[in-house]
């Protein structure tokens, strides 16, 4: 690689890392902020169904309980429904993890919305040896890959996203494999992307912050599906 090369290869990865490192901010604050409202939101919704409750008890034991009840029956059904809502809009990931749920769930709500099916699972420490930078890069990097694999395919064809990460003897274990239409091309050993010019920056950075970690990296496909493994030690980093 020449010298200009590297140059360049430099500000783009100096360049993204800044711009990963905001967005992971402003995803952790949106996620923080949206758990606060969900709670408050279930809790009004259950003190509004108490308070009708206890109403109908009220004017029950005054003999116009039925008449209650069907006036109340609208407002009532209501809050149900709101109640049921909120609990499909519930968090696609869990793990303990302030920085692994943000950005998780934040991807996955997004790819849902694409109408893409998502099978994910994530049992991780509190806390992880690997920058919450590095890791919102790889992930990331991952998830934006496989959501433009699954748009890729025709509309027939079914689409999914299978998420993958827990500890591996003693190191973080990523897997991702999404359905895909055709056959990703190989050249020199390295699978290459579809996506023009820079775009394909993404694949480059995650490789490279795997290599920064001493970690291991597999991809491959076989029979409509693509993956991607990765292997993360929990230890102190390669200067």
């Amino acid at each position: 690689m020449n010298p200009f090369a590297r140059w360049l290869d430099r500000r783009f990865a100096a360049m993204q890392e800044n711009l990963m490192s905001r967005h992971y901010d402003e995803v952790q604050n949106i996620y923080q902020t949206m758990r606060g409202w969900r709670h408050d939101y279930h809790n009004h919704i259950q003190t509004m169904l108490a308070l009708l409750k206890a109403q109908e008890q009220d004017t029950g034991t005054a003999g116009k309980g039925a008449s209650f009840a069907e006036a109340a029956k609208p407002l009532k059904d209501y809050l149900l429904s709101l109640n049921d809502d909120l609990r499909q809009v519930d968090t696609v990931i869990k793990t303990g993890n302030i920085m692994i749920d943000a950005i998780l769930n934040s991807k996955l709500s997004l790819i849902q919305k694409k109408g893409i099916e998502v099978n994910a699972k994530a049992v991780v420490p509190h806390s992880v040896a690997i920058s919450e930078i590095d890791l919102c890069n790889i992930l990331g990097n991952l998830l934006d890959n496989a959501m433009e694999a699954c748009l890729r395919q025709m509309p027939e064809q079914k689409r999914f996203i299978r998420v993958y990460i827990g500890i591996l003897k003693k190191q973080l274990y990523i897997s991702v494999s999404n359905s895909m239409g055709k056959q990703v091309k190989r050249s020199g050993g390295r699978f290459l992307t579809h996506k023009q010019g820079m775009h394909g920056f993404g694949l480059i950075r995650i490789d490279q912050t795997v290599k920064k970690y001493g970690g291991y990296i597999n991809r491959k496909q076989e029979e409509g599906v693509f993956v991607t493994e990765i292997l993360l030690p929990q230890s102190e980093i390669k200067e």
